[in-house]
């Protein structure tokens, strides 16, 4: 991979990231041509049993043969602790790696999970010839395991760019009774839990779905509320989503001429002064606040913002 020509090209940009069944290479066609920044085609939970093995070829054809238009292509495999995880990565990882930038990892429980799947990347890598570590990780956290562990998760590798926040199964994995209404009232801890160990880890993290996919007023809200909450984006389950998602995520103008001015007054005073921390309209600014407006500056570049 080439090194960023600047800090705005260093940040990943993830406000959306689009799920569909990877069995199905008209949907997969789709997602593709959408407006999400993420596509990730489902060999989990998207396909039925009797189709996991045949959607590996499948998967493989869309990643060859699609336009995906800049975005960021990853697929989830099934859970490390079944039978199809290792060949799920092997067979479309072997056959379509130079295609692939992300692995989505389902249902970790612990570090062991990510370092597992990390070194049957780097195998496979090796042998086709890939650098090590070019292909990511992102996985989920959707168990009360897992969200106990998450500090760890999202410290196991270098190679692990995210964390995604899997309420409907978390919901299971608590026996809860609702899933998808009030989300941040019911789920605040495990989602509060995740953010924090993403951004102590100085990784991506994306809240999860919300189920409801034809009511974009329940999208709309739950995206406003995992913006103010600090997740980087949100999953979609259907294109319709896709929109109203990256309109939480995306900043203001006014944001943006703010970004600019923290960014650039920062860097004089470190240049003229040496002065690490300096105050910008009655606000401290210093090291700290600068990730947040690079973001803020990289999805403005992407969806071409003045």
């Amino acid at each position: 991979m080439s090194a960023p020509l600047n800090d705005a090209d260093a940040v990943t940009v993830r406000r959306s990231e689009l799920a569909c069944p990877a069995h199905s290479l008209k949907m997969m066609a789709k997602a593709a041509a959408s407006e999400t920044d993420e596509v990730v085609f489902d060999l989990e939970d998207g396909c039925a049993l009797s189709q996991k093995i045949a959607a590996r070829k499948t998967l493989v054809e869309a990643f060859t043969t699609l336009d995906f238009r800049g975005k960021i292509r990853a697929f989830r495999p099934n859970g490390i602790h079944t039978k199809f995880f290792y060949r799920d990565v092997i067979e479309v990882v072997e056959a379509a790696g130079n295609s692939i930038d992300v692995v989505v990892v389902p249902k970790v429980q612990d570090a062991a999970d990510v370092i597992f799947a990390d070194r049957l990347l780097t195998q496979i890598e090796q042998n086709i010839g890939l650098p090590i570590g070019r292909i990511r990780l992102e996985v989920l956290i959707e168990s009360a395991k897992g969200v106990l562990h998450a500090e760890q998760i999202a410290n196991s590798t270098p190679r692990l760019s995210g964390l995604i926040f899997g309420v409907v199964d978390y919901a299971g994995s608590i026996g809860a009774r609702d899933t998808v209404r009030e989300q941040f009232a019911l789920y605040h801890y495990p989602k509060a839990k995740t953010v924090a160990a993403a951004r102590a880890a100085g990784i991506d993290v994306i809240d999860g779905v919300t189920l409801q996919f034809r009511d974009l007023k329940q999208c709309e809200q739950d995206s406003i509320s995992a913006a103010q909450m600090g997740f980087d984006g949100k999953w979609a389950i259907h294109p319709d989503q896709v929109p109203v998602i990256n309109r939480a995520f995306t900043p203001s103008q006014e944001e943006i001429i703010r970004a600019r001015e923290i960014i650039d007054l920062y860097e004089q005073a470190d240049a003229n002064s040496g002065q690490g921390a300096m105050v910008n309209k009655d606000e401290m600014v210093d090291a700290a606040s600068l990730k947040a407006e690079r973001k803020k500056l990289a999805i403005a570049k992407k969806i071409g913002l003045p």
